[in-house]
């Protein structure tokens, strides 16, 4: 199974900027998506919140999804998926 790891951030965004580091720490790969300068980011982000633009929304490759995650909620998840 691919363990790629999808996040949906901005550089102003202060939660994307601590689950990056959390994910750069534990030396986990993530694509990142810069939804400030990509719109059809920018409306994914919407449509997968179901309004809100929360981010960071972080995809796993097993389909679930994280908005706005604690680090302690985005570490039980990458150990849950046996990433870490």
């Amino acid at each position: 199974m691919s363990q790629e790891i999808v996040m949906y951030s901005a550089d102003w965004c202060g939660d994307c900027r601590r689950s990056k580091r959390l994910l750069d720490s534990l030396n986990v790969a993530y694509t990142l998506i810069d939804v400030e300068s990509d719109a059809a980011a920018a409306a994914k982000v919407i449509e997968m919140t179901g309004g809100p633009r929360s981010i960071p929304v972080i995809i796993f490759s097993d389909g679930s999804q994280l908005v706005e995650p604690s680090d302690i909620d985005l570490k039980a998840k990458l150990v849950s998926l046996s990433i870490i």
